[in-house]
């Protein structure tokens, strides 16, 4: 899908409002099972090759991946910044967001406004299945976003939910999609298909209800397993043209006692910005002594000799500051100073939060030199992939697993894993010295019912998994009769599949087909239920002019049997 960049010297630029939140009791934390609890692997660090959903789709605000970060360690909200070199500039930075007084973080989340609102604090998401129905969305700022085609008109791309159209909490602000408030807020819309790990963030948003159609400043796509950052000069949903989720500070992993590092860095807004730098891709203004978009600030280790992490009592907000001091903030839009994006949640509490917060200012940070990039990353598996993605008990698949970079001299020894004795995999895999790929073979055993196996490789540190289903062998097609054989032109006979066996969970679909449905017709298949071995079915007979003998198939598994219905003249 072509998408073009739009004419130079029209700056994107967002403002969100300062705001003081109020109260949103939170609800007690409830640890999740992790997938990767069956393979024995440990959660941090760890990423998946296919994403989870909840158990109803779509769902407003529903875990993501438990503590995990959403995007592969190798991202740039994922990296640890604690030892990177401080910027030449930085005291002036912090003098600028200081402005003369004291700049004072501030938690740029919450739950609902006021008990039952329709106004929220916090960004909300939904996440959505693979089956989503996607719709076409009209931009303002066409030539960068996604989901457009060559004219810059919207194509059916983005996994809306109908939900947010009319029910509150799914959109920035707490109003549903059908009230427009583009002139007052940023009215970002984000959706995440948890079977793709696709992201999908709407900048600006509306729908219109007359015409039924939506619309939005802008829009962007991020596929969750890939570090893919936008073009040079491009924007998102955002004003930095980063993904917006993944710095978001969230409820699942910041209140979480299992959790001992929250693994990404946070988003965070400036009154104003001066250009951009690596991670972000696009500038929203140009004002003299200010941060550029992109720009890390890192919580200092010590500060008057003391750790600023400590100054809360609170372990979970010490787990915050902590992910500050490791992985940072990254300026990713313009709004207030110093104000932290994290989750619409209601278990949030603002009367713990603002208070924490607001015992760190900005002279409690660093600059970290503009631009930054990691030393090149250890080697470790970049992607798990398995194909086919579903196979028949006793049929056989290929794992592949890709590295981040060629394997050393010597190869690289990759582990690997598989959570059920249904599918068996070796325990290791060697991908040759300078090769990136290695494949290995799948086996599995027959099974009575569906069953979804996740295999895993591990390498350098780095957990992959992907989802491998294995169906049940389908009995064989023992018979296919029509009675009575020979019926007048508008009668109706019955034909009969019979099963070897009785058909496994799920069914078994039957394809049928008539040599002349003109003269008798039947149904295109027909399923034969869990347990059954046989299912009737009906044929249809039409008038002829003269007698007719019509070959009737039925077909499973690429074997056929056939069976001949003679039609008279009334």
């Amino acid at each position: 899908m072509e998408v073009r960049h739009f004419a130079p010297g029209v700056p994107r630029t967002y403002y969100d409002k300062p705001m003081t939140t109020p109260v949103a009791k939170r609800a007690p934390f409830t640890a999740c099972k992790h997938i990767l609890c069956a393979l024995g692997v440990a959660l941090v660090g760890v990423t998946h090759a296919h994403g989870q959903c909840p158990a109803q789709v779509p769902a407003e605000g529903a875990a993501l991946r438990g503590a995990a970060p959403l995007f592969p360690a190798t991202n740039w909200w994922n990296h640890d910044i604690s030892a990177a070199p401080v910027d030449p500039s930085s005291a002036s930075f912090i003098a600028f967001i200081d402005n003369g007084g004291t700049r004072r973080l501030h938690p740029d989340f919450g739950g609902e406004a006021a008990p039952g609102s329709t106004a929220v604090y916090g960004m909300p998401y939904a996440v959505v299945g693979g089956t989503q129905p996607k719709v076409a969305v009209t931009f303002d700022y066409r030539d960068e976003s996604d989901g457009v085609d060559a004219n810059g008109a919207g194509v059916p791309f983005y996994p809306l939910p109908a939900q947010a159209i009319g029910e509150p909490h799914w959109v920035e602000g707490g109003a549903p999609a059908s009230v427009d408030q583009r002139s007052q807020s940023d009215r970002h819309l984000i959706v995440v298909d948890c079977a793709r790990r696709h992201l999908y963030e709407l900048y600006n948003v509306w729908h219109d209800a007359a015409s039924g159609r939506w619309y939005a400043g802008s829009g962007a796509f991020f596929d969750m397993t890939k570090d893919e950052r936008r073009p040079d000069g491009w924007t998102s949903a955002d004003a930095a043209g980063l993904a917006i989720l993944p710095g978001l500070v969230r409820f699942d992993e910041a209140w979480n006692p299992e959790v001992t590092d929250i693994g990404h860095a946070f988003r965070v807004t400036m009154r104003a910005t001066n250009g951009y730098v690596y991670p972000a891709s696009h500038r929203a203004g140009s004002t003299p002594g200010a941060l550029p978009m992109g720009a890390r600030l890192r919580l200092k280790a010590a500060v008057a000799g003391a750790d600023p992490a400590l100054r809360s009592a609170d372990p979970n907000i010490r787990r915050i500051f902590r992910a500050m001091q490791k992985h940072g903030l990254i300026v990713a839009d313009n709004g207030a100073d110093l104000y932290v994006t994290g989750t619409f949640d209601v278990r949030w509490d603002n009367d713990i939060l603002n208070p924490a917060f607001a015992l760190l200012k900005a002279s409690d940070f660093d600059v970290v030199a503009l631009g930054w990039k990691p030393a090149a990353l250890a080697n470790a598996v970049a992607d798990l992939a398995v194909t086919p993605a579903t196979v028949t008990g006793g049929t056989g698949a290929l794992g592949t697993v890709t590295l981040a970079a060629p394997a050393p001299a010597g190869g690289a020894t990759v582990a690997l894993a598989s959570a059920t004795v249904a599918v068996t995999v070796p325990p290791t895999l060697v991908v040759a010295a300078t090769a990136t790929t290695g494949t290995f073979a799948v086996a599995t055993a027959p099974v009575a019912a569906t069953t979804a196996t996740t295999l895993a490789a591990t390498y350098g540190g780095i957990t992959k998994t992907v989802t491998l289903v294995v169906t049940p062998t389908a009995p064989a097609l023992a018979a296919w009769t029509v009675a009575p054989a020979t019926v007048r032109a508008g009668a109706t006979a019955v034909a009969v599949v019979t099963l070897a066996a009785a058909a496994p969970a799920g069914g078994v679909t039957v394809t049928l087909a008539s040599s002349n449905a003109a003269v008798a017709s039947v149904p295109a298949a027909v399923i034969v239920p869990e347990g059954r071995s046989t299912v009737p079915v009906r044929v249809t007979t039409r008038a002829t002019r003269r007698a007719a003998a019509v070959t009737l198939t039925a077909g499973l598994a690429g074997s056929a049997r056939t069976a001949v219905i003679t039609v008279t003249v009334r």
